[in-house]
């Protein structure tokens, strides 16, 4: 078993489930037990304080939440946490985008990999036990170059990582890499699990969003494909037919939310699903929440 996912059962069995109640259709096979439900700090658009804004998430439904280092306050989060009971599960290295492992210039490599690192540590201090990353854009070079550039710089950060217990999951995101942005929806994952898999190391997985891909791929397909690589969950609404983003399985959502739920079954997926979506005030997060349990089954 990997050993992120092995700490993170660990950790999560005191947890107690809260939140709506939505059963899967008759006919499918929910994630019960297998999924606990996390979301973007930046979706919570309520609240003063941090504290404020942790109380409003776990009663929309969540029973986590990122945040995003590098850069926290570590004692105003720990007094968040203890204040709420709402733990920090992962969290989303803030400068991903524009400070990349994928850059030409090594001054900036060398910047992203110590985000990346203080991202490590922070989200260790915190308690989390995943820090997303975006790994670079397409537009910094054709991909034979860029990848090995960026294998060569997030790997450096992989002892630390380990070190830590705290795992860098990547993100599948709209980057222009390890995937064709100009070509159809018949897309596999197959250079993702050859990426991972470079690293050699059960302390780089994928934070697979389960929405980001069905324009170019099936996502079932993909989470087969991915497997064991798996080590936490996004989700969001993607409409084919319209091109766009949409609310979690809502019209005009059209993602295979069956077969998605399959796969994770057949994969033994057990850990957490962020919710990344615009997020707003209470009760639009429980409208999230719900959206969640919904499409896979929670109870």
């Amino acid at each position: 078993m990997n050993p992120n996912r092995r700490r993170f059962l660990q950790s999560a069995a005191p947890l107690l489930l809260s939140g709506p109640l939505v059963a899967a259709e008759p006919s499918v096979p929910g994630l019960q037990g297998h999924i606990y439900r996390t979301l973007k700090i930046g979706m919570v658009k309520e609240g003063a304080t941090l504290a404020d804004k942790f109380r409003i998430a776990k009663e929309a439904g969540f029973q986590g939440i990122e945040l995003n280092p590098p850069g926290l306050d570590i004692e105003e989060t720990l007094a968040a946490i203890k204040a709420t009971g709402l733990p920090v599960d992962g969290t989303v290295c803030n400068s991903h985008w524009k400070i990349r492992h994928t850059s030409p210039d090594p001054a900036v490599r060398a910047q992203a990999l110590e985000d990346l690192k203080g991202a490590l540590r922070e989200t260790k201090a915190i308690g989390g036990h995943t820090v997303l990353l975006v790994v670079g854009h397409g537009d910094d070079g054709p991909e034979e170059e860029i990848w090995p550039r960026s294998v060569a710089n997030i790997a450096q950060a992989v002892p630390l990582a380990a070190e830590l217990g705290v795992a860098i999951a990547i993100e599948n995101v709209w980057n222009h890499f390890l995937y064709n942005h100009n070509a159809g929806p018949d897309q596999n994952a197959e250079k993702f699990v050859r990426y991972v898999d470079e690293f050699q190391s059960p302390w780089v997985g994928m934070q697979f969003d389960i929405g980001n891909h069905w324009k170019f791929g099936q996502p079932g397909a993909w989470i087969r494909a991915l497997g064991k690589r798996i080590i936490k969950l996004d989700i969001k609404g993607f409409s084919r037919a319209a091109d766009k983003f949409t609310p979690i399985g809502e019209a005009p959502d059209d993602l295979p939310w069956e077969d998605v739920r399959a796969a994770l079954q057949e994969i033994n997926y057990h850990g957490w699903c962020a919710a990344e979506v615009s997020g707003g005030n209470l009760g639009e997060l429980k409208k999230v929440a719900d959206g969640i349990n919904r499409v896979l089954g929670l109870m």
